[in-house]
C-alpha cells in the first residue's frame, strides 16, 4: 500500500507539469480513461476466445474492409499533419524540443499527436476482428503487449510532450501504417488481387527497420542532449530506447520464426493460399 501511495503521490506531483493546452481535450484530464479502455481490451482478450470457443466464426469481411481502409485514411492524414508541422517548425529530426507555445503550428502538432494516440484504440479492432474469426493463434503475447502499450506511452506523450522529438517517432509509423492496413485491405479483396499480394515478408522487414530507426534516434538524443541543445525529457527518451528494445526483439522473434526457419516458412502453392490480416488464409479453388 505505501508503494501505491507513492506512486499516486509521484503521479499527482507531476500532473503540475503537464501540458496546460491539452487539459480539456478528450480523455487528457487523467489517465483514468486510458487505464480503463485498456483494461477492457486485456479483459476481451483474454474472454473473448472463451467465449467463440463453440462458436462458428463470424464474417466480417465487409466491417474488416472499412476498417482496413479507414486506417489507411487515417494514417496518410497524420503523416501530412506531422510532415507539413515539422517542415514548418524546422526540425532537425535528431532531438527536436516541444512547442508548449499557442501558435498555430504548435498546436497543430499538439493535435496531430493527440489523434495518433486515439488511433491506437482503433487498432484493438484487430484484436477484435481475430477473435469473431476464431483466429485466436493471432492475438500472441507480442500482438497484446504491442497494443496494450501504445495507448499508454501515448497518453503520457500527449500529456506531456506533444510535440518536438514525439513528431518524428510517430511520423515513421503512420508512414508503416499506411503500407500495412494498405496490404490487409488489399488482401480483404479476393483472390484476385491476393494472388498479387507477394510483399507481406516486407511489411515486417518495414516494421523492424521503423524501430531500428527510432532506437537509434533515441539513444542519440539521450546521449547527445547538451550537444543538440535539445531540452526533451531525458528520461522519456531513454524509455523509449528501452521500449524500442523490447519491440524489436519481439518483432525480431516473429520474423525468425515465421520466415527464416524451416518450420516457420509460408508453404509455396497456388492461388489456393493467401494472406489476410497477418493469418494465412485458404481460397476457394476456381
Amino acid at each position: 500500500m505505501n508503494s501505491l501511495t507513492r506512486l499516486y503521490d509521484f503521479y499527482n506531483e507531476k500532473l503540475k507539469n503537464a501540458d496546460p493546452r491539452v487539459e480539456n481535450w478528450l480523455m487528457m484530464q487523467s489517465y483514468g480513461p486510458t487505464l480503463c479502455v485498456v483494461s477492457t481490451y486485456l479483459i476481451v482478450a483474454t474472454v473473448g476466445p472463451i467465449i467463440m470457443a463453440n462458436r462458428k466464426p463470424v464474417n466480417v469481411q465487409l466491417p474488416m474492409l472499412a476498417y482496413n481502409f479507414g486506417l489507411v485514411l487515417l494514417s496518410l492524414y497524420m503523416l501530412y499533419e506531422f510532415s507539413v508541422g515539422m517542415i514548418t517548425a524546422g526540425y532537425n529530426y535528431l532531438c527536436d524540443n516541444v512547442d508548449y507555445s499557442n501558435d498555430y503550428n504548435a498546436i497543430r502538432l499538439a493535435s496531430v499527436c493527440w489523434w495518433f494516440y486515439f488511433s491506437k484504440f482503433i487498432d484493438f479492432f484487430d484484436t477484435i476482428f481475430f477473435i469473431l474469426r476464431k483466429k485466436t493463434q493471432q492475438v500472441t503475447f507480442l500482438h497484446v503487449y504491442h497494443h496494450v502499450t501504445m495507448p499508454t506511452l501515448w497518453w503520457i506523450g500527449v500529456k506531456w510532450v506533444p510535440g518536438g522529438q514525439s513528431c518524428f517517432c510517430a511520423t515513421i509509423n503512420c508512414f508503416v501504417h499506411v503500407i500495412m492496413y494498405s496490404y490487409y485491405f488489399l488482401s480483404g479483396l479476393g483472390p484476385s488481387v491476393q494472388k498479387y499480394l507477394w510483399w507481406k515478408k516486407y511489411v515486417t522487414t518495414l516494421q523492424l527497420v521503423q524501430f531500428g530507426i527510432i532506437f537509434a534516434l533515441s539513444f542519440y538524443a539521450y546521449y547527445r542532449a547538451d550537444e543538440l541543445n535539445c531540452s526533451y525529457p531525458q528520461g522519456l527518451l531513454l524509455a523509449n530506447v528501452i521500449y524500442q528494445c523490447t519491440l524489436l526483439m519481439l518483432f525480431s522473434h516473429f520474423f525468425v520464426k515465421t520466415y527464416l526457419l524451416p518450420s516457420g516458412r509460408p508453404k509455396k502453392t497456388s492461388t489456393s493460399q493467401a494472406v489476410a490480416n497477418g493469418e494465412p488464409i485458404k481460397l476457394k479453388e476456381n
